[in-house]
Order: C-alpha cells, then structure tokens, then sequence
C-alpha cells in the first residue's frame, strides 16, 4: 500500500483498502500482511495513512486491542528550516539508513519555494505538521511537559466533561499553586465491534471524582452538567460544602459549556496562550493518560465566534475526540475564578487543643 497518505475517500482510496484489508484477513492462519509506505499524512484530511496514525496511537495508549500493528517511523526533530545546517541535520536524522538521498539536492527543492513549507516538511522531515485551523500546536504542547506529580493533600480544582456512549468522558486535576495539569481518568468507547453497545462506567466514573476528594484538597469542582445531571447533583450536595467557589449560581459542581459562551471563549484564549508561552505544566506521555489526553488536546480545532476564539471538533460527525480538552479548559477557568475570589482554603491541621 504506497503512499496511503494519498488515500482519501474521493479517490476510492479508503474502499481500496478496506477491500485489501478484508482480503487479507482471509489467508490461511493470518499468513498474508500488509506494509503502509508513506510519508506523513496532512491532518485532517482523513487519509488511509492519517487513520492507520491514529488507530496505532490508540493502541499505543492501550485504548484499543493491539491487532499487530508494527509502527516504524524516523522523524526529524523540530529545526529551523531556514537555518542551512539546521534544515540539513534534520533531513539526515529523518532519511535514517537511506544514506542515497542526495540531501544538498533535497535542500535546494526546499528552498526552490515550489511547494509549502508543510509539504516539505512532510515529505522530507516525515513530520506531523499542524493542520491549518488546529488549536494547538503539537511542539508546543510537548514544550509545556515538566517532571512532577501531584501529592496526597496539594490543592487542586477539578474539571468534568462527561459522555455517554460515542463521546469520551474525562476527569482532570490542576494543583492551584503551579497549574499542573494531570488527567484522573478518561474513559472512551473502543475502535470496532468491541465498541458497539459501550456505556461509559458512570460507578468507575463516580469513584474517580471521590476518591480525587478523598486525596487532595479540593476547592473548585467545574462539570458540564450534559448527561450528568443526576450524577452532578449528587456531587454537588455530597462535596459542594468543601469547595471554596461555586461553578455556577445554580449549583457548586455543575457548569453547562452550552451557556456562557464569552466566559469559556476568553477562558479558551487564556488557556491557549498558557500553552503557546510553555506556562501549563504536564506530565507528557510517558504519565498515565498523558498519550490520550494530547490525542485529544491535538485533536481541538479553532472555531471563531463573536467573542473571539472558541474550540470544536475537526467536524459535527467526527470520531477524533476533544474531550480531554474540554476537562483542561473547565478545570483551568475553575483555577482563575478561585484566584480572582481571593479566597483561600486553609490547610488541615492536625493536633490536640487544651482547654484550661
């Protein structure tokens, strides 16, 4: 299967390899493979190669059965392509052991300004460029990792965006004190068959909100109430006594991201500028969860409104979820509105008082 960054749905491509794929998994005792060669796909296109990516992402994560996918690709890592020597170490880390490619040649293609610089990049760096209308730029996110992890009793907020059956559902914390971000739990359906008739765990879900409680000193919890409205109240009545701020007037837990659309849009700049100045620290991916949560993070398209930039997904009907996104964007509003109350939560103190 050659260039499958080339196989798109308008060329018959994606029925090409669905017919291929169903071929091969007809020879005896799974004696028949199939290779992918190619460079890297254009996001959001869709192509044969840009789903194969994703399907071998989540297997990576351990979100989907691993069907043997063998996954092998040398990429350059981040140059300045207009510095010569720069641009000239990138190509030779990305060709590997293809020693042929005549790399002065290939750097005077690039530079002949023939093709955009994300094509270059592709088919010469083999690197995942941005799509246009991406939110978030993938070395910056990766720029914002730092080593760390939260500890039992550090001061938190909670962010909450539920699913139900084909949405993720996601669970975040943000230590008050340094922005930390570390995902609590993200529960998704899984690719195929496996995934028909999947109800996310509401108990496992449940159980991750209160033992977050149990653990840290919790003092704002924000959640979009959609499909959750039972499961937020009981929330609410059970915890909403410890929290320090509100999410909303009408409930300590629950904020519905379908109002307040110029809050969460001056939230979502705020956040976006957080990540573009390498000022919201994560645990990456080598972090449990952090490999799905940049899936999603990544996954996050720009969609203007009048108040300025919002988010989405890459479309109405797409599978690429944003969830994760959604949990860091409620959980970084619920930080700021507890740092502009001015409010603060005292520290637990433990110890025995005398009376005299």
């Amino acid at each position: 299967m050659n260039e499958t960054h080339h196989w798109i749905s308008s060329n018959g491509g994606h029925e090409m390899a669905m017919t291929i794929a169903g071929n091969v998994g007809k020879s005896r005792g799974g004696g028949a493979r199939t290779m992918e060669i190619t460079n890297a796909p254009l996001p959001g296109e869709d192509s044969v190669a840009e789903q194969s990516w994703h399907s071998w992402s989540k297997i990576s994560e351990g979100k989907a059965r691993d069907s043997g996918v063998y996954y092998d690709s040398v990429e350059s890592p981040p140059v300045d392509m207009s510095d010569p020597e720069q641009l000239r170490a990138g190509i030779i880390a990305a060709r590997g052991d293809s020693a042929w490619l005549d790399v002065d040649w290939i750097i005077s293609t690039i530079y002949s300004g023939l093709m955009p610089r994300s094509r270059s990049q592709r088919m010469f760096l083999n690197q995942l460029v941005t799509a246009e209308d991406q939110l978030i730029d993938p070395a910056d996110w990766e720029a914002c990792t730092v080593d760390g992890a939260l500890s039992p009793g550090d001061e938190v907020v909670l962010g909450f965006d539920g699913g139900k059956t084909d949405d993720s559902t996601a669970l975040c914390a943000m230590r008050v004190r340094d922005r930390l971000l570390v995902p609590l739990g993200i529960w998704e359906a899984p690719d195929g068959p496996a995934g028909e008739g999947w109800e996310v765990d509401r108990s496992a879900v449940d159980g991750a909100v209160r033992n977050a409680f149990a653990t840290y000193r919790v003092s704002a919890f924000f959640a979009d109430v959609a499909l959750w409205e039972s499961a937020i109240d009981s929330w609410s009545e059970d915890f909403g006594s410890q929290l320090v701020i509100r999410a909303s007037p009408q409930s300590a837990v629950g904020r519905d991201m379908r109002n307040g659309l110029q809050e969460l849009t001056r939230a979502n700049e705020r956040l976006m500028a957080a990540i573009e100045q390498h000022v919201l620290p994560h645990l990456g991916e080598e972090f449990p969860l952090g490999k799905t949560l940049r899936r999603h993070v990544l996954n996050a398209r720009r969609r203007p409104n009048r108040f300025g930039m919002s988010f989405g997904k890459p479309s109405r009907e797409s599978g690429r979820k944003v969830d994760g996104y959604a949990t860091t964007l409620l959980a970084d509003l619920a930080r700021h509105r507890l740092i502009e109350s001015g409010k603060t939560r005292r520290e637990e103190r433990e110890g025995t008082v005398y009376f005299f």
